[in-house]
């Protein structure tokens, strides 16, 4: 015992032990992610560099609005970044540059107020009814994204985390707020 608190204490040992600590958090508790394109503007840049809280989920289900970082369903190796927008249990009609949620038969429309008009897509209709541990992501710029409109619904198991802050560059570090995205 004596000699592992000597090794402890000492500079390989707290060199070991810091190495161990960040190895635990960034692989069960939190990870970088960079964002690569333009689906996400203007909320989010091409090359900001945030942090994704990969617990949360596992004590708690996804909530409308947040920003997640999962694993394409087409090829697992990629990751994607988007919000989420329709919940398991409901439908979603997506068309117009609108999104309309229907849920215990009454149908409400989403109002997006983080988005830009600029952003919208108006692209052919799209309905999703998700089941269990389902859910519909789009990106902010729906003009440019693609997302569940493109290749379907996404999974619960795909999802890696929430985005929780964003830390490049500097003049935009933040704690990543879950966006009010009400139905009405």
């Amino acid at each position: 015992m004596e000699q592992f608190s000597k090794f402890y204490n000492s500079w390989p040992g707290t060199i070991l032990f810091a190495l161990v600590i960040t190895l635990f958090v960034r692989f069960y508790i939190a990870q970088p992610f960079i964002v690569r394109g333009e689906s996400m503007e203007p909320n989010f840049d091409d090359g900001d560099y945030l942090i994704v809280d990969e617990l949360s989920y596992a004590v708690r289900e996804p909530k409308r609005g947040e920003v997640v970082v999962f694993h394409f369903p087409k090829d697992k190796k990629q990751f994607f970044i988007k919000r989420i927008i329709g919940l398991p249990g409901e439908t979603v009609n997506v068309y117009d540059g609108r999104v309309e949620i229907i849920k215990n038969g009454e149908t409400l429309v989403l109002n997006e107020d983080y988005l830009d008009s600029r952003y919208l897509s108006y692209t052919e209709p799209k309905v999703f009814a998700l089941n269990q541990n389902e859910y519909v992501v789009l990106g902010d710029n729906r003009a440019s994204s693609s997302d569940s409109r493109s290749w379907g619904i996404l999974d619960e198991k795909l999802i890696v985390g929430r985005a929780l802050i964003r830390l490049w560059p500097p003049k935009t570090v933040s704690i990543i707020k879950t966006a009010e995205s009400t139905a009405r």
